[in-house]
């Protein structure tokens, strides 16, 4: 490859809209982009391009790659990556970055590969040592329990970032940028699986990771009926409904809704935890959450060390009457 300069931004196209994790991965990459002195790069894969190529530049891209292909139009793990790798290769960026999407674990450690390098995955923060300029990543170590911090010695260097872990920038209509068309040979062996069907899962009322106040139950609610009232109580609030991984595993509610280390990860100015115990994995997923209330009957239960307030009693009891008080100020 050429010599390595500037940072790549892996994008994602959610519908035919940038997706709201590479908006995040912008601000990312104009952060190192100011220390380096060099550019920000997006590359976008599918076949109608031009909207999220303009909102790529509004939002921090100097350079937009725009790969399109009609083979490109669905995502595909294999064609993905052989167009990923040849714009690499043919951009020669200093540092690569992608979100920790679905779609990123499915293709980082296989780009990476490819490369001949290793990749910091589930990266809360990236930053340049200012001797050598090298990436470096904070990531959970240990279920959630310690963070480490690890370094990037070979280019490109590349790293995964947890959604929310950065605040988009504010769109700027008046940026200029350059928009590339960049052709890919793709060829039909390339594709080593297909695509059978794609099932979406309907989805109602605010989305979890973007969500202003989440309400979350953990086992302590004992079934998946007690979710109606938490699921009552965010309507309120105009907010949506998570879960802790022991509720998913039992059952009780879709995985979509789990927050933490193995689900999702969440910033809300308001998270309330129903019957939640505030296991490190959980937590891993709420930390950036401005104000944490807590409702639990155990007063040594660890949420109520992570918790702004906190109330020891009966989740049935202390949710009714919150909920009421709620209805009462925001109906009356």
């Amino acid at each position: 490859m050429a010599e390595a300069k500037g940072v790549l931004v892996l994008g994602e196209i959610a519908g035919a809209e940038l997706s709201s994790s590479s908006l995040e991965l912008l601000a990312a990459a104009r952060k190192l982009s100011a220390s380096l002195g060099e550019e920000v790069a997006i590359a976008l894969l599918g076949d109608t391009l031009d909207v999220p190529a303009k909102t790529a530049i509004s939002h921090g891209a100097d350079q937009v790659y725009a790969v399109n292909h009609p083979q490109l139009r669905q995502y595909h793990p294999d064609l993905f990556l052989a167009a990923l790798e040849t714009l690499c290769r043919e951009a020669s960026p200093r540092i690569i970055l992608m979100s920790r999407s679905n779609q990123g674990r499915e293709l980082g450690p296989r780009l990476a590969f490819r490369l001949g390098v290793g990749l910091a995955q589930d990266s809360l923060e990236i930053a340049l040592d200012p001797a050598t300029k090298k990436l470096m990543a904070n990531r959970p170590v240990y279920g959630g329990n310690a963070v480490a911090v690890v370094s990037c010695n070979a280019t490109p260097q590349m790293a995964a970032i947890r959604p929310k872990a950065y605040e988009p920038l504010a769109a700027d209509a008046a940026r200029q940028g350059k928009i590339t068309s960049f052709p890919v040979d793709l060829k039909p062996e390339a594709a080593r699986s297909r695509v059978v069907s794609v099932v979406k899962e309907e989805a109602k009322g605010v989305k979890l990771e973007e969500a202003r106040v989440v309400v979350s139950g953990g086992r302590g609610l004992g079934g998946p009926e007690p979710f109606k009232n938490l699921d009552a109580l965010a309507k309120l609030l105009g907010g949506a409904v998570g879960a802790s991984r022991a509720a998913v595993d039992s059952g009780w509610i879709p995985a979509s809704h789990q927050v933490g280390l193995t689900g999702k990860s969440i910033t809300p100015d308001l998270y309330i935890t129903v019957a939640i115990s505030g296991a490190s994995q959980h937590m891993a997923g709420c930390s950036g959450a401005k104000v944490i209330v807590a409702i639990n009957k155990d007063a040594e239960a660890n949420i109520f060390k992570e918790a702004r307030y906190g109330v020891v009693g009966d989740w049935q009891k202390v949710l009714t009457g919150f909920t009421e008080a709620v209805r009462e100020l925001t109906q009356g």
